[in-house]
């Protein structure tokens, strides 16, 4: 899945899910997540979730941190690692 794909899904996910379908289109990918309340303990693990069920990328523990869940761009660049490793199976 190429990176563009990715980011696209993830920020998707983020507002449909978290930000009522984001209406007035503030989600960036760079946006703070994490500053901004977005992502709490709960939403971490529902979009972690998500990004194994339906990306089929399973994410270590000790890569649930601030500087990889900080933004969507970041998300996604921890997805597509994890991709290249092992293909990113579950």
């Amino acid at each position: 899945m190429s990176d563009e794909l990715v980011t696209a899904r993830i920020r998707d996910y983020i507002r449909a899910n978290f930000l009522d379908g984001d209406p007035d289109g503030e989600l960036q990918d760079t946006s703070p997540l994490l500053e901004w309340g977005v992502l709490n303990s709960l939403n971490t693990v529902r979009l972690v979730g998500y990004i194994r069920e339906e990306l089929g990328v399973k994410v270590p523990p000790v890569a649930v941190n601030g500087a990889n869940f900080r933004d969507v761009r970041s998300i996604a660049a921890l997805v597509s690692a994890q991709q290249s490793v092992k293909g990113g199976a579950p």
